[in-house]
């Protein structure tokens, strides 16, 4: 078989339509059966038709590099296509194969606009009325979104047509009476004043000769709705009222070009939303729906619009994926609790929307959706929502079959309340809409024990409700915000699952957007609370991001946009803690938020951050070519280790406090002499036995958890973790009828039932970060220090606890990466697949590394025998082997 090129990508997202980096990344990825294949060189042509004259060509280049290779050719010309191919030649010099892709650029200049911000005119606002009998309750405290529309005719039907536009607030755009495109909630959530994303859609089939009405619906979204927790600043956090900003750009086959633009010649007025709120909800009253008043139609009561403004301001093409509904829902269970009143269960905790359908609903019927993610005494669990009313309205209009979908509201639930339904529901007629940026996913676990299943299947669930637009900290109560150490504790784990290159990287310009003059990063980004320095562990996600993002992907280009924010915050660090201990400037110093029945001193935790953001910055210097840099953060990271290990731990190798998170860092983060490292982990172990296999780590700690303990010789203690089930656990929340990670580990107990409803969010993937851990050594794969983009694998299976099996499948930046163990008939079968151009170290865990069999095939470069086992060294393809193995399952007892 020759390679195969797959997974084409500008930019980091395959087929990118509006793009305005000026010289885009092209990268792909590379399989084949056939071992030891890899790419030895390749050739880049491009187009502007397909097939046309090449553009650029960068002629056979000698290089086994297929990741984010810079565009070099002419300057790129906006709103323009670009095809372009790629050739491939394999390890023997032989044509190897070939694949094509394209990339379409926005609106690369300021120029490029000539629209203008509209918005309802405050003259012509609509008169306040006092609430009547009909009116549905507190709809009339929040403004009405905008209903815009704008009528033009064309004489011929146009070859080509594309809409930019975005919105102060979220939006959805409407060509002839038809939805454009499909995302949600655009266009999204970013540091507003520093950057606005324009979206770009391909309209060409919407557009027609004759009459044409281009329109949008444009609500409050987090420019002017409510946001965050703080009473005082509810809400308005950017303005008091949403706007809109389009143009249409119509290429017709003479060569002509048309532009429909927002200005004065648009009009407005409210419809059938009479609110909608990210928090809040939605209410619809479907009586006033205005009838074509998206389409070519005649309509009334439209008045003008009014000029916000006519700069576009900081408007930046939308460099992610955006917010899509992925997935839906059926109901699995209908509880009818009272005469009109459901109580519906969807058997899985989500993110997003309900879709109800209506039949026979008198004209003027009111019914009402709420939310909630857990149930107490078949009852919905409301109190930890706080301010989140998370209730959707819906006022029929009296026709046969009516649909009610919120389209500008967001709920975090696995149970809807249904008020008001005017007959039996009928479960197929409600059904659960799930949204969350969609980011490729790239990664699958499984094994033997269903319960390390579910807890995987929980992580997964609890990145894809809490990735909507920002990495928020949970998607149901009135927060909602991009916590730093949330995300630098998730990320690894997030990057096993989906491909969030460039979610990350979008969102870490708005971490550095974040940082204040004297470079202290803020707790939460975009920043619209907790304006105070962040915390330790909050803050050093700014640093440790752009290295993971450089490891995992091989980003250069967001660590050299982040480092000089990086090195401002531990300069920031350092200035104010001369003695290089962590203890003045700290911020909220939240330590290890959620630890259990401990209480690890703040700044040892603050330190050993310190220490670690320090390496990083010195390490991330070394591969910008910062030799100064990287000099002078070395030598930091070499004295603030010192200043550790005076102040906090022992000569006997106890660190101060004695808690498992104190243990951890130390031993994670290098900050313990060589010889009393095997003293630490005694320590440690003692103390998680003394507890009966029970943990004691928050947020910052469990991350560190399974992955310490295997590496230092005690997996059986990080499997002991990983399967008990008693509190606190992963596995006590699953007992109990989790599908996503809950944000404290006794969110609920049987000695205490709810926690604090002031903070209990049911989907919080914090303590989730133990998924990295299944991949890394459960099923095994992870790639060596030097390495980036997974170039050297480093595949180590680690079999314990009562598995019998595990596999994991990774779709790296280079291609997949699997690998899987299984034990039976007291044999160990171990398979490994490695893609083109990538290296593997397998370690082969065995009792007797001369029981390997397979070991002399080809594409086996080299063996040694290792503590676990005997390392293998593997070129490229798809391997199995088998040996006597070092593990026998623990057979639960029944």
């Amino acid at each position: 078989m020759t390679i195969r090129i797959y997974g084409l990508q500008a930019e980091q997202r395959q087929e990118p339509l509006g793009i305005d980096h000026p010289r885009p990344r092209l990268s792909w990825k590379l399989d084949s059966d056939r071992r030891g294949a890899a790419q030895t060189a390749y050739r880049i042509t491009a187009t502007l038709d397909d097939p046309g004259r090449p553009l650029w060509d960068t002629g056979r280049r000698e290089s086994g590099e297929g990741l984010l290779i810079p565009w070099d050719g002419p300057p790129l010309q906006s709103a323009t296509r670009y095809h372009w191919r790629v050739e491939v030649w394999d390890e023997t010099g032989a044509p190897a194969g070939s694949a094509q892709s394209w990339f379409e650029t926005g609106l690369l200049h300021r120029s490029d606009w000539s629209a203008a911000w509209i918005g309802r005119d405050p003259v012509r606002h609509p008169a306040v009325e006092p609430p009547g009998a009909d009116d549905v309750a507190g709809a009339d405290l929040l403004p009405p979104p905008l209903h815009l529309r704008r009528a033009f005719h064309l004489a011929d039907r146009p070859v080509r047509a594309r809409l930019y536009a975005t919105a102060r607030g979220v939006y959805e755009p409407r060509l002839n009476g038809r939805r454009a495109g499909d995302h949600e909630l655009a266009p999204g959530w970013t540091e507003y004043h520093r950057r606005l994303q324009y979206q770009t859609y391909d309209v060409t089939d919407l557009v027609q000769a004759g009459d044409n009405v281009l329109a949008a619906v444009v609500a409050d979204g987090w420019w002017s709705g409510y946001v965050g927790f703080d009473p005082r600043r509810a809400a308005q956090h950017y303005g008091d009222c949403p706007a809109f900003l389009a143009q249409l750009v119509l290429d017709f086959a003479d060569g002509s070009r048309r532009v429909i633009a927002t200005d004065t010649t648009w009009t407005e007025r409210p419809g059938d939303i009479l609110s909608a709120d990210l928090l809040m909800g939605q209410v619809v009253d479907a009586r006033r729906h205005l009838p074509g008043w998206d389409a070519a139609a005649t309509v009334d009561d439209f008045a003008p619009v009014a000029v916000l403004g006519t700069d576009p301001g900081p408007l930046v093409a939308e460099p992610d994926h955006p917010v899509r509904v992925t997935l839906e829902l059926p109901a699995a269970t209908v509880q009818h609790k009272a005469p009109g009143r459901y109580v519906v269960d969807f058997g899985q905790n989500v993110v997003g929307r309900v879709r109800l359908t209506l039949r026979s609903a008198p004209r003027g019927h009111r019914v009402t959706v709420r939310h909630a993610e857990v149930v107490a005494e078949g009852e919905l669990y409301v109190a930890n929502l706080r301010r989140a009313a998370a209730t959707d309205v819906y006022v029929a209009a009296g026709d046969p079959v009516e649909v009610f979908e919120p389209q500008f509201t967001s709920h975090g639930f696995r149970y809807a309340e249904i008020d008001g339904h005017p007959g039996e529901l009928d479960a197929a007629d409600i059904v659960a809409r799930v949204l969350h940026s969609d980011t490729p996913w790239t990664g699958r676990f499984e094994c033997s024990d269903p319960v390390t299943n579910q807890l995987y299947h929980n992580i997964v669930w609890g990145q894809r409700g809490n990735f909507v637009a920002v990495p928020t900290d949970c998607p149901q109560r009135d927060e909602r915000l991009g916590w730093l150490a949330d995300a630098q504790i998730f990320a690894p784990t997030a990057s096993r699952n989906a491909d969030v290159a460039a979610f990350f990287s979008r969102w870490m310009r708005d971490v550095v957007d974040g940082q204040d003059t004297c470079g202290a990063f803020r707790d939460v980004a975009p920043v619209i609370t907790m304006h105070r320095e962040a915390a330790p562990a909050w803050g050093d996600a700014g640093v440790i991001i752009p290295w993971h993002l450089w490891r995992t992907y091989g980003d250069r280009q967001v660590l050299a946009d982040s480092f000089d924010a990086m090195a401002a915050w531990v300069a920031h660090i350092r200035r104010h803690n001369p003695d290089l201990r962590w203890r003045h400037h700290t911020g909220n110093n939240y330590g290890d938020w959620l630890q259990v029945d401990a209480d690890t001193p703040r700044d040892l935790l603050a330190t050993a951050y310190f220490a670690r953001s320090a390496a990083i910055v010195a390490d991330a210097a070394d591969v910008l070519g910062r030799p100064h840099d990287a000099a002078e953060h070395r030598a930091l990271y070499a004295a603030v280790r010192e200043a550790f290990i005076d102040a906090y731990v022992g000569d006997d190798g106890t660190v101060e406090g004695e808690t498992q998170t104190g243990y951890l860092l130390a031993l994670s983060f290098g900050l313990l002499p060589d010889d009393l490292v095997a003293a630490a982990v005694k320590h440690l172990a003692a103390g998680i036995e003394q507890r009966g296999n029970r943990l004691t780590t928050g947020f910052v700690g469990v991350q560190l958890l399974c992955p310490v303990l295997a590496e230092h010789g005690r997996a059986d203690l990080a499997y002991a973790l990983l399967h008990q089930d008693e509190f606190p656990s992963w596995g006590y929340s699953i007992r109990h009828g989790a599908t996503t990670i809950w944000e404290r580990w006794d969110g609920w107990t049987e000695h205490g039932g709810f926690q604090a409803d002031a903070m209990n969010s049911f989907n919080h993937y914090s303590l989730g970060s133990v998924g990295d851990w299944l991949f890394s050594r459960v099923a095994g794969i992870d790639q060596t220090p030097a390495s980036v983009a997974y170039r050297e694998l480093l595949l180590r299976p680690l079999p314990g606890g009562r598995l019998s099996w595990a596999r994991a499948e990774q779709d790296t930046a280079r291609g997949t990466v699997a690998c899987g163990w299984a034990i039976t008939d007291d044999r160990i079968t171990v398979t490994a697949t490695v893609p083109p151009g990538s290296t593997a170290l397998l370690e082969v865990p065995t009792a007797d590394p001369a029981s390997v069999r397979e070991r002399d095939e080809p594409g086996v470069l080299g063996a040694e025998p290792s503590a676990a086992g005997l390392v293998l060294r593997l070129a490229s393809g798809r391997y199995t082997f088998t040996a006597i193995p070092n593990h026998t399952p623990v057979r639960e007892t029944p």
